[in-house]
């Protein structure tokens, strides 16, 4: 079984949300949409199910060969995007998907072991990446594009748009400042109809964009 994994702030945020949320908010929680267990708990199972994202240098990977636990490594993915493994020395894996990583990896291990099985994980994300769950059509991780902002409207748009059943008037930006959860909503649907950009929120690193399903 392969194992995958995010960075560990993505999923502290999104629990904060069903703990804390209100005392930290800016806006009163009786004018939102709360945030149900299930939604955040759907939005979880999307993102670890999803193959879309592509190691970059400076990625911190948990790499481990079942039955070989003497060549298990944590190890930082270079500036020019190699790892070092024991065995087959530097070998390159920014560029690849974890399932890529691991299959490569895997192949080169073949020379020294039989039928060797590698899972990796994402212990740390190196680069700028942020996260958009909930009603999105590809939910996921993107990198927020080097010596550029990256707007809330720009981050959804990337992970092609809203669903038919999102509410756009209380997306929710989850950030972590100072060691204390932050939350705040975006009306989405002001931004494209009235194009009011003061309300489009520049990211940052570790930041999570959840936008929740209509209440009909």
């Amino acid at each position: 079984m392969k194992l995958h994994a995010f960075a560990p702030v993505c999923i502290v945020l999104l629990m904060g949300v069903l703990v804390g949320c209100a005392s930290m908010n800016t806006v009163p929680e009786s004018t939102k949409n709360a945030v149900s267990s299930q939604e955040v708990t759907d939005a979880l199972a999307q993102v670890r199910s999803s193959q879309s994202y592509v190691l970059q240098p400076g990625d911190l990977v948990d790499i481990r060969v079942y039955m070989e636990d003497n060549m298990n490594r944590v190890l930082r993915i270079s500036g020019n995007g190699t790892i070092t493994f024991p065995l087959v020395g530097n070998i390159k894996i920014a560029g690849l998907s974890l399932e890529q990583a691991e299959q490569d990896l895997a192949q080169h291990l073949t020379a020294y072991l039989r039928q060797p099985q590698v899972s990796m994980l994402v212990k740390e994300y190196g680069n700028k990446t942020v996260y958009v769950l909930g009603q999105v059509s590809k939910p996921g991780s993107i990198q927020i594009p080097p010596e550029k902002q990256l707007t809330v409207l720009e981050a959804i748009t990337s992970v092609g748009g809203f669903t038919d059943i999102a509410n756009t008037s209380k997306v929710r930006v989850l950030r972590v400042e100072d060691g204390k959860q932050k939350s705040m909503d975006v009306d989405v649907s002001q931004i494209m109809k009235q194009g009011n950009k003061s309300l489009d929120i520049a990211l940052q690193p570790g930041d999570v964009v959840f936008v929740p399903q209509s209440l009909f």
